[in-house]
């Protein structure tokens, strides 16, 4: 039994729903402890760590394991959870100029503080910060800080995609998504905001960061919104070897 797993997550899955289809494709592990090292957002995917039997009491030393991603971030654009699975509250139209946008990623490279998402598990006084953000009351709290660190920023493409064509791309990212997003909501804001006839920018950016960086935040900072999320590594561990 292998006890460290490099497991695919699929778009859509919760790490979670990711084990328990591994177990079913492989029963000897049905009746051992498993967990993951580093959980992945509902529409990312890719290489998830997972832990089997007794290295689960070893997990510490898997969470601080550097990452590499390839993101896709729909620029101009702000929603509340900082990529496409939340309400989008403003959308720019940007002028062309692909120099620029790629100067202002790039300044996204080095090591600051930035507070947690407001949609994320971060736990304040005993409930997830997701939670506070659902309930309309993160004006009660103050959101904690962390330390982003960023050693690696490199921008691969710059495309223009029709209205029509992220909105279907965005509709079909949504209908993968299991459990209660809001998803029907966010569908419905999104065909409020996007013109099926304008013309939208995206930015394919590769992120090699450390342990605790959202991506989704250096999305919202750049500013755009994370459309579409790889993990390519985690530590030693490379998406062509993943299950």
């Amino acid at each position: 039994m292998e006890k460290v797993l490099n497991l695919y997550k699929n778009k859509g899955e919760t790490p979670l729903a990711c084990i328990v289809r591994f177990k079913k494709a492989f029963p000897h592990y049905l009746s051992v402890p498993m967990t993951y090292a580093g959980r992945l957002d509902p529409l990312a995917e890719g290489v998830l760590v997972v832990l089997a039997g007794d290295e689960v009491a070893n997990k510490d030393a898997y969470l601080n394991l550097p990452k590499e991603y390839e993101a896709t971030i729909l620029m101009g654009v702000t929603t509340d959870t900082y990529d496409i699975l939340g309400i989008p509250s403003e959308i720019r139209l940007l002028s062309k100029n692909h120099e620029s946008l790629r100067t202002q990623i790039k300044k996204l490279e080095g090591t600051f503080a930035s507070n947690y998402p407001p949609y994320s598990s971060k736990p304040v006084h005993g409930k997830p910060l997701f939670m506070w953000a659902r309930e309309g009351r993160l004006h009660e709290i103050e959101i904690p800080t962390t330390t982003f660190s960023v050693t690696g920023v490199q921008v691969s493409k710059i495309i223009e995609v029709s209205g029509e064509k992220l909105l279907a791309q965005i509709k079909e990212s949504l209908c993968l998504v299991m459990g209660d997003f809001r998803q029907e909501e966010i569908l419905e804001a999104w065909k409020t905001k996007i013109i099926d006839s304008e013309k939208y920018t995206c930015v394919h950016v590769h992120f090699s960061v450390e342990s605790g960086t959202y991506i989704r935040t250096l999305a919202h900072m750049s500013g755009g919104t994370l459309l579409a999320l790889v993990r390519t590594k985690v530590g030693e561990y490379k998406i062509e070897d993943a299950k």
